[in-house]
């Protein structure tokens, strides 16, 4: 039996002593006549409306003719007798407050305000001996009480995975970082706007498929009970928005989130936003400026000029964005005296200087290639033309070079932003395809595109040709908010159950 008195009614045992001071202070809130979680407070500016109003001041200034409602999180407090000044956090901003049992109602309640307590206050602004624009309050309520200390005002949340795990703390003790994900919310509003103007419509597409399709991943699968049948959630938008291609529509935009069953590093996360876009009567050029001219337009709407820098490197989103053959690009940095596309000459040369490749497939060994000897060098906005056709089974092959596609990548910082396409409409050319991604499937690539014959019947009946491109958004964001990892752009990134240990899979390599 346990030598612990016995919790007030409603209260736990074994709280921790904090905990137990701040509800004690809750219980005198009650006693003192406040109501412990008021319905609402007429909150009527924030923080930024009382310091925009006020932007030169002089110390012993003072407006008591204006009345402000705020509300927000006490993020700092000193009392000093009948008087006490607090700092407090809104949405966008914070400011000085001044109590006083002079002027305050219910001053004497004030000291039983812990850090992070959620207040309404109001008053009028003044400015201090110092110089600072304050809020002196008349009057007050709490409106919701902290049970548990803030982290560190000064030092924050200084591990990255607690940062991520506990984001609403990230938020309150740094509020800096809220600027990212507005950011990354500007880009998205932007984008929306820009297709739209050019008479694109927004649709959305099903989550959950019988067969997922569109790219070369490893599905998440899941089981309707009610269909006793088992689904996958999607790995990409793409199949779904070409069916309304077929139906009628000639300009259709999805902007949503997709799974894939993979590997987590600083550009990956299983769950992520990717924008995918397809007009008909277009090919890839006409893609590749529609794309140039919608980053060029978000960057000067975000930044006021055609440049950024991230991680330390200036970045020039200026018209036009540099094209880069892909073929000519891999010869030339990996120093290659033959043409890449010849896939057997192409495995003898790695084998001899990558053996760490030997058990990659033939067909993927372009891609890695690729990574290994140019994308870190793209850190201009660059599109790489004319993919090989070995690593682009989606895509129409090119009209004149034999062996290459109608497919050009968006490479930005280092990494890939956004894949663009003449996209493939020929149904049987599409179904034999395929068949080779299912002999590939059968031979033990789990990531390979599997069969999805609705879509190939939706191409029997006649899709127009087509431009198409995916971008992520997650990716956009880093590069908008300078940002080092996905993580800091996803409010709440995928991460290990709690206490669970690492496996050798947590920082699996992904596939882009």
């Amino acid at each position: 039996m346990s030598d612990q008195p016995p919790a007030p009614e409603g209260r736990p045992n074994g709280l921790h002593e904090q905990t137990v001071s701040r509800l004690n202070n809750l219980d005198a809130w009650r006693q003192a006549g406040f109501e412990a979680f008021p319905y609402r407070f007429d909150q009527t500016h924030h923080a930024r409306d009382v310091l925009a109003a006020h932007p030169d001041v002089e110390a012993g200034q003072e407006w008591p003719g204006e009345t402000y409602a705020l509300a927000g999180r006490v993020t700092l407090l000193r009392h000093m007798g009948k008087a006490a000044f607090a700092d407090l956090s809104d949405e966008d901003g914070q400011i000085q407050l001044h109590f006083s049992k002079q002027d305050t109602e219910g001053f004497d309640a004030t000291k039983k305000i812990d850090l992070g307590d959620i207040i309404g206050v109001v008053g009028f602004p003044f400015v201090t001996r110092t110089g600072q624009l304050t809020l002196r309050v008349k009057s007050w309520q709490p409106l919701v009480k902290s049970l548990h200390p803030l982290p560190s005002k000064f030092h924050g949340l200084q591990d990255e995975e607690l940062r991520a795990r506990r984001r609403y703390l990230d938020l309150m003790v740094s509020p800096e970082r809220r600027g990212a994900y507005r950011v990354r919310a500007q880009a998205i509003r932007h984008i929306r706007r820009f297709l739209d103007e050019r008479g694109f419509m927004e649709v959305e597409g099903p989550t959950l498929q019988v067969v997922p399709g569109g790219t070369e991943a490893r599905p998440f699968k899941t089981f309707h009970n009610a269909l006793g049948h088992e689904f996958s959630l999607r790995i990409s938008l793409e199949l779904y928005l070409k069916r309304l291609l077929v139906g009628g529509f000639e300009r259709v935009y999805e902007i949503g989130r997709n799974y894939r069953n993979e590997g987590i590093d600083r550009t990956h996360n299983p769950e992520f936003t990717m924008l995918e876009a397809y007009f008909a009567y277009g090919d890839y050029t006409d893609m590749m400026r529609l794309v140039e001219e919608m980053l060029h337009g978000l960057v000067m709407e975000v930044k006021g000029e055609p440049r950024l820098t991230y991680q330390g490197q200036e970045v020039d989103f200026s018209l036009p964005f540099r094209r880069l053959d892909f073929v000519t690009a891999l010869r030339g940095a990996a120093g290659l005296d033959f043409d890449p596309t010849d896939l057997a000459r192409l495995r003898a040369w790695t084998d001899e200087r990558h053996p760490e490749l030997r058990k990659v497939p033939d067909y993927k060994l372009l891609d890695k290639l690729f990574g290994e000897y140019v994308e870190h060098t793209l850190i201009q906005p660059t599109f790489v033309t004319d993919v090989p056709l070995a690593i682009s089974p989606l895509v129409k092959a090119h009209r004149s070079r034999p062996g290459l596609s109608e497919r050009a990548d968006l490479f930005v910082a280092g990494f890939e932003l956004a894949p663009i396409y003449s996209e493939l409409n020929d149904a049987l050319d599409q179904r034999a395809r395929f068949e080779a991604q299912s002999a590939r499937r059968e031979a033990g690539d789990d990531e390979a595109h599997e069969q999805d014959e609705d879509f190939l019947l939706a191409l029997e009946y006649g899709m127009p040709p087509a431009a198409g491109m995916g971008m992520g958004m997650d990716r956009l964001a880093m590069l908008l908010t300078d940002s080092d990892s996905i993580r800091d752009v996803l409010l709440f990134p995928l991460l290990r159950p709690e206490g669970q240990a690492r496996s050798a899979d947590d920082e699996g390599e992904q596939k882009g």
